[in-house]
C-alpha cells in the first residue's frame, strides 16, 4: 500500500507538476495527505488560454465529485501567508476558477490575463478535506495546458516563461554549425602544430563542443515539445549534463591557468613561453574548487524539483554557487594583477590583461544577471537563464 501511494502522488503530484501534458491518476489518498500540493503549475498569458481535461472514468469522478480548483500563484502564497486560520474547504472554496469534472473530455478557458502568471492547479474530491475516507477507485487522466499561439488559437505547449525556447535553441545551433564551418580547419590545424596553448585549445574546443551539443540536445528535447506538451526528457538531461560538464571543464582550465601563472612567478623566469604553467599546487586548488562547484552543482538540481533543460538558481546552492563565482572572480583579479604590474613583455602584458577580462567577465556574468533578474517579474526572469547560456559561449 505504501508503494503504491508513492507511485500515485508520483503519477498525480510531484513529477507532474512540471509538465504540460500531464497524464496519470487523480488519487483520494494523495489528494488528502498533501491538499496543498499541486498536480499541475502553468505560466498562463493572453485571453484564450486552455487547460484541457479528459478522463477514462466518469463514473467514479461522479461519485467522488471530483473537481479542479485554480489559483494564480500571488494570491495561493497570500492565502497561505494568510494570519486568519482557514480550514482546508475554506481554502479551496477561494479559488479563482473551478472545474467539476465529469465529463470524458472538459475544456476550462483562462481569460484576461493582464500579465503572464503561474496559476496552480489542485484536485480535490469528496474525500479531500474530510476526516472520514473509503478506499476508492483512481482515476486515469491527461492534462493538457495550452497557451494562445500567434493567431490567438490555444494550441502552444510552452508557458509564458519558456516561450521562443524553440527558436532560441535553432538560432544557438545555426550560429555553432557556422562558427564551425569558418574555424574547424584552422583550429585543427592550429591544434596539430602542439604549439606552446596546445593543452588550452584542446580544453577550449572540448568544451565548446560540448556546449554545442547541449544546445542541439535542447533543441531536439524543445522540438518534439512544441508539438505534445511532452518532449524527449532524455535529451533535455543529456543537454544539463553537457552543460554542467562543460562548465566544470572551463572552470578547472582557468584556475589551473591562473593559479599556475600566480604561483609559477615566484619560482621561474620571465622567458619561459606562454603555456599551461600550472604546479601541483595549484592543480590541488583547481581540484578542490571544482569539486566545490559540482557538489553545489548537484545539490542545486535536488533542491530544485521541477526538471528544467537549464538551471533555474533557486536555494541556498543556487545562493553558494553565486558567492563561490564572486569569491573566484576576484581572487584571480588579484592574482592576474600582480602578474601584470610586474610583466616586462608587453606581448604577454596584454595576453594577461585580455585573458583576465575574459576570466572576470566569465565568472561574473551569472551573479550580475541573476541579481538584475530579481526586479523582473517571474516568467521575466526564465529569460535569464537563456542570457546565461549565450554568456558562457
Amino acid at each position: 500500500m505504501r508503494w503504491r501511494l508513492l507511485w500515485l502522488l508520483c503519477a498525480a503530484g510531484w513529477w507532474g507538476a512540471g509538465g504540460k501534458t500531464l497524464r496519470g491518476g487523480f488519487a483520494s489518498a494523495s489528494a488528502r495527505l498533501e491538499p496543498w500540493r499541486p498536480v499541475a503549475r502553468f505560466q498562463f498569458h493572453g485571453d484564450h488560454a486552455v487547460l484541457c481535461v479528459r478522463i477514462k472514468n466518469v463514473a467514479v469522478a461522479v461519485t467522488k465529485a471530483a473537481r479542479l480548483h485554480l489559483f494564480q500563484a500571488q494570491e495561493w502564497q497570500k492565502l497561505q501567508n494568510s494570519i486568519q486560520d482557514h480550514s482546508c474547504t475554506e481554502k479551496f472554496s477561494k479559488a479563482q476558477l473551478t472545474m467539476t469534472v465529469n465529463h470524458t473530455e472538459q475544456n476550462l478557458t483562462v481569460s484576461q490575463i493582464p500579465y503572464p502568471e503561474t496559476w496552480y492547479v489542485f484536485y480535490v474530491d469528496k474525500f479531500t478535506c474530510e476526516e472520514n475516507y473509503s478506499e476508492s477507485e483512481d482515476i486515469q487522466f491527461e492534462m493538457v495546458l495550452l497557451n494562445p499561439d500567434a493567431e490567438g488559437n490555444p494550441l502552444d505547449h510552452f508557458s509564458a516563461g519558456e516561450s521562443g525556447l524553440h527558436e532560441f535553441f535553432f538560432l544557438l545551433v545555426l550560429a555553432y554549425f557556422v562558427t564551425a564551418c569558418i574555424y574547424a580547419q584552422s583550429l585543427w590545424q592550429t591544434i596539430k602544430k602542439r604549439g606552446p596553448m596546445h593543452t588550452v585549445l584542446k580544453v577550449l574546443t572540448i568544451a565548446l563542443l560540448l556546449q554545442a551539443g547541449s544546445a542541439f540536445a535542447n533543441y531536439l528535447h524543445f522540438s518534439s515539445y512544441s508539438k505534445d506538451g511532452i518532449g524527449a526528457p532524455f535529451m533535455g538531461s543529456l543537454a544539463e549534463l553537457c552543460d554542467i560538464v562543460s562548465q566544470i571543464q572551463m572552470l578547472y582550465l582557468l584556475l589551473s591557468l591562473c593559479m599556475g601563472w600566480t604561483i609559477g612567478r615566484m619560482k621561474k623566469s620571465h622567458g619561459r613561453p606562454l603555456q599551461w604553467d600550472s604546479t601541483p599546487t595549484s592543480t590541488g586548488i583547481a581540484v578542490v574548487v571544482v569539486v566545490t562547484q559540482s557538489f553545489l552543482l548537484i545539490w542545486e538540481q535536488f533542491e530544485d524539483t521541477n526538471h528544467h533543460s537549464y538551471h533555474s538558481h533557486h536555494g541556498l546552492a543556487s545562493g553558494l554557487l553565486i558567492g563561490l563565482r564572486v569569491c573566484l572572480a576576484l581572487s584571480l583579479a588579484a592574482g592576474l594583477y600582480q602578474i601584470v604590474t610586474v610583466e616586462r613583455s608587453t606581448l604577454k602584458r596584454e595576453f594577461y590583461i585580455t585573458f583576465a577580462k575574459a576570466c572576470i567577465l566569465w565568472f561574473l556574468c551569472h551573479p550580475c544577471l541573476a541579481t538584475i533578474a530579481v526586479i523582473f517579474r517571474e516568467y521575466q526572469r526564465e529569460k535569464r537563464n537563456f542570457c546565461i547560456h549565450l554568456a558562457y559561449v
